[in-house]
C-alpha cells in the first residue's frame, strides 16, 4: 500500500476510533476498549471444559450454542473490531449488611432497579445507530443473552481482567461492571489487554456460601445461589437451603468481597440508583404476592423474568431461616398454592419454624397432597 493511502488509511481507523469512544462516554458508558475477534483462542477449550463436566447445570442454551459462542467469528465471520463497554453498578453500601437483617430479603445489586439488559441494549442501539452513520459499516450489539463470550472478550479489550471469582474485575470499578459489545466490520485500533492483578488474594473464594468455586477461575454453576435462585427450575436441594439464607434472587458476596471495590466509589452519575422498595423488602410482605402483585411490584425488573412462583420459592427458604415465628401464618396459606414448588418450601419453611410439636399436629392435619415432591418434603421435615 503507498505511503499516502497508508495514511489515510491510519487517519480513519483513529478517527473512527476516538469517535466511538467519545460516543460511549457520552451515553454513559464508564468503559469502552477494542479487541480484535481471534483476542480469545483458548474460550473454545476453556468453554468445552466447563461443559463436559456438567457445570452449566440446567443450562442447556451454553452446550446448544457452544459452537457459535466459542469465537467472535463463529457467530459473525465478517467482524473485524469488537468494541467492549463497561457500566459501573457499584452499590453505595457493602451489600452484604442485610444478611444480618433476617426478616429482610436479599436481592442482589444489579437487580434491584430497570432490567440491565434493556438499559445496556438501548444505550448500545443508539451507539451503534451513530457509529454506522459516520463509519458507513455494518454493526451488531449484543448484551449477555447472545452467545458471546464477554468477560473474556473485555479483559483482552482491557477492561479489566477475569478474576477467580471468574467476573470482570477492573482498576477501576472493581467487580460491578456490566458488559455490552458492539462488533463492527470496521477496522479499528485495538487496545491492549489488562493483566491478571488477583495476585495470592482468595477473598472471593472464600466467601463464597456454598462451595461453587472448585478451583480459582473455575465456577460450578450447580453450587452457585445466583443459579439456584434465578435459573434452576423446580426444588431447591436440601444441601443449599440453610447456605442460601435470606437471598432470594442472586448473590453478591464473591463480588462485594473484591478488595478492587474500592475504588468503585468513582461512580458514573449516570449509574442506575437502586429503588428503595427493593433495598431491604420485608420477607412477610413478599410472601403476600399473587401473580398480579408480583409481577406489578417488579414491573421492569429483572427479577420479574423468574416468575412468581420461583420467586415464592426463594422467599420461603428466607422465611425459613429467618427464625421469626411471625412469618408462620404467611408460610402456612401457601400450603394451599397452586404451585407445587411454592408448596413444598412452605412445608419446608415451617418445619423451620415451628416446634416439632406444631409441625406434627399440622402434618396430620394437612390436605391429601399429590405431587412427589411435595410429599418428599413432607416426610424429610417429619423425620428430621
Amino acid at each position: 500500500m503507498p505511503d499516502d493511502d497508508r495514511q489515510r488509511d491510519e487517519k480513519r481507523r483513529r478517527k473512527l476510533t476516538d469517535f466511538v469512544k467519545s460516543e460511549a462516554t457520552a451515553l454513559g458508558f464508564d468503559l469502552c476498549r477494542i479487541a480484535p475477534p481471534d483476542s480469545i483462542p483458548d474460550a473454545a477449550e476453556k468453554l468445552a471444559a466447563f461443559l463436559e463436566a456438567g457445570r452449566h447445570a440446567t443450562m442447556a442454551w451454553m452446550a446448544e450454542t457452544r459452537d457459535r459462542r466459542s469465537a467472535p467469528r463463529a457467530l459473525w465471520p465478517e467482524v473485524r473490531s469488537i468494541v467492549m463497554l463497561g457500566m459501573n453498578y457499584g452499590p453505595e453500601e457493602d451489600p452484604r449488611s442485610i444478611l444480618a437483617k433476617p426478616d429482610k430479603a436479599a436481592i442482589s445489586v444489579y437487580a434491584r432497579n430497570r432490567d440491565y439488559h434493556e438499559v445496556i441494549k438501548g444505550k448500545l442501539k443508539e451507539l451503534a445507530t451513530r457509529f454506522a452513520a459516520r463509519a458507513g459499516e455494518d454493526v451488531k450489539v449484543f448484551v449477555d443473552t447472545a452467545p458471546v463470550m464477554e468477560k473474556p472478550l473485555a479483559a483482552a479489550a482491557g477492561l479489566g481482567w477475569q478474576g477467580k471469582h471468574t467476573n470482570l474485575v477492573s482498576r477501576d470499578y472493581g467487580s460491578w461492571l456490566f458488559l455490552g459489545a458492539l462488533f463492527t466490520t470496521a477496522d479499528l485500533f485495538i487496545d491492549l489487554p489488562e493483566t491478571d492483578h488477583c495476585g495470592s488474594c482468595r477473598a472471593c473464594l472464600d466467601a463464597c456460601p456454598t462451595a461453587a468455586f472448585p478451583a480459582p477461575y473455575q465456577i460450578d454453576a450447580r453450587r452457585c445461589i445466583s443459579y439456584l435462585t434465578i435459573e434452576h427450575k423446580g426444588p431447591i436441594d436440601l444441601e443449599f437451603r440453610r447456605a442460601m439464607s435470606n437471598r432470594i434472587y442472586g448473590c453478591d458476596d464473591c463480588l462485594a468481597v473484591c478488595p478492587w471495590n474500592k475504588f468503585a466509589a468513582a461512580a458514573s452519575e449516570m449509574k442506575l440508583k437502586a429503588r428503595e422498595d427493593l433495598l431491604e423488602p420485608d420477607i412477610a410482605m413478599l410472601l403476600q404476592l399473587d401473580d398480579q402483585a408480583f409481577r406489578t411490584f417488579f414491573s421492569g425488573s429483572p427479577v420479574k423474568r423468574i416468575g412468581r412462583d420461583r420467586f415464592i420459592r426463594n422467599t420461603l427458604i428466607a422465611a425459613g431461616n429467618s427464625g421469626r415465628r411471625q412469618l408462620i401464618d404467611p408460610c402456612r396459606r401457601l400450603l394451599d398454592d397452586a404451585s407445587p414448588d411454592v408448596r413444598g418450601m412452605a412445608v419446608w419453611a415451617l418445619s423451620q419454624l415451628m416446634t416439632g410439636q406444631e409441625f406434627t399436629l399440622l402434618a396430620a392435619g394437612a390436605v391429601q397432597e399429590l405431587d412427589e415432591d411435595v410429599l418428599r418434603e413432607w416426610r424429610l421435615a417429619g423425620a428430621a
